[in-house]
């Protein structure tokens, strides 16, 4: 059985699209599950301030008509922020969608929301490291049952978090806790939530484009225009937040 030491939750959303910058949450579901075993729910309808396109409507089933009177990601934040303190994160293909989505929101209300010091722990790297399917299949071949409303994000958490526990049971190289999994997954060290820059040998480096695998400190003192650069273009506030942080630090050590 998988043994935690801090709460872990369990994050899913669903938003207008799939842009970090421009799109905003439409339904969060979080699904706390305690060191003693004690599961903790909250779930939301969040009103997005923006129009909710077609082709995201078909995906989960959310209109704009159904989140027009629901509060705004501002007016739940706090509340959000307190459920969710003390708490590794987990989801499926959270590290890549979900946890980028949601640092965006709290940033975009000038409110902190720190990866530093929690466990980032994505049921689908797993999953696809070992099997290579979708959530529905995962569901199925892992608990041997169907995966009722599908997209639906109460339904997708609380079905990551069974996969999660029969993977532990499945895969005894996978230990029995967080620092275990993420060991025998291989997990990289991410700089920013949004992957931008990552850690390589403690060194933090690009992730992207032409100075990809380069260091972010040594491009920003030969090029502090690059900074610039970034700082104006459509990257995530988390991005530009991490990037500043080195900038600034650099420039000190520069001086």
């Amino acid at each position: 059985m998988l043994q935690l030491k801090r709460p872990l939750a369990i994050i899913d959303l669903e938003t207008t699209g799939i842009n970090f910058g421009t799109d905003r949450i439409v339904e969060i579901a979080i699904v706390k599950i305690m060191p003693d075993g004690k599961k903790l729910v909250k779930r939301k309808l969040l009103n997005p301030e923006m129009p909710i396109s077609v082709s995201s409507t078909d995906i989960h089933g959310i209109t704009n008509e159904m989140v027009k009177d629901a509060p705004t990601f501002r007016q739940v934040a706090n509340e959000l922020k307190q459920f969710l303190d003390n708490c590794d994160l987990a989801g499926y293909n959270s590290n890549r969608f979900d946890i980028p989505m949601l640092a965006e929101e709290f940033l975009r209300i000038g409110m902190e929301f720190e990866g530093k010091g929690r466990k980032l722990l994505d049921v689908q790297k797993i999953f696809h490291m070992m099997e290579q399917r979708t959530l529905g299949a995962a569901y199925r071949f892992y608990c041997n049952k169907e995966l009722e409303g599908a997209h639906g994000a109460e339904a997708d958490a609380t079905a990551t978090w069974e996969v999660l526990v029969a993977q532990v049971v499945k895969y005894p190289q996978l230990g029995t806790d967080v620092d275990s999994i993420l060991k025998c997954i291989g997990e990289e060290a991410v700089v920013d939530f949004a992957r931008r820059m990552v850690l390589e040998n403690g060194v933090e480096v690009f992730n992207f484009g032409k100075h990809k695998g380069r260091s972010v400190a040594e491009i920003l003192k030969a090029e502090p225009q690059y900074y610039d650069w970034m700082m104006k273009g459509d990257f995530p506030l988390h991005t530009k937040q991490k990037l500043t942080e080195i900038f600034n630090r650099t420039m000190l050590k520069k001086g």
